[in-house]
């Protein structure tokens, strides 16, 4: 799948300091470009009353994505209390 990433996703994930939690993040990137659909993702659930925004659970952190066709857009990584105050 082709995988973009926004402004505020790199800025989200500057805001990280726990060195193993950017790793896990940073293998579920490379899980997500090699995926042919969502099916083959772990820990991904669709964010009820917006059909194209899901949210992939690591621990407590949470990373929004928006899907469209044959592309996904990382939008924010956030904790889990601050992601569905700004997500979607």
């Amino acid at each position: 799948m082709q995988v973009e990433f926004r402004r505020l996703f790199f800025r989200d994930l500057g805001a990280i300091k726990d060195r193993k939690l950017r790793q896990r993040i940073e293998s579920v990137i490379v899980e997500v470009e090699a995926s042919n659909n969502l099916a083959e993702l772990r820990n991904i659930k669709a964010i009820e009353g917006h059909p194209s925004y899901y949210r992939i659970r690591i621990g407590d952190y949470r990373i929004g994505i928006y899907v469209e066709e044959n592309m996904i857009a990382f939008v924010r990584v956030l904790h889990r209390k601050e992601m569905y105050c700004y997500f979607p």
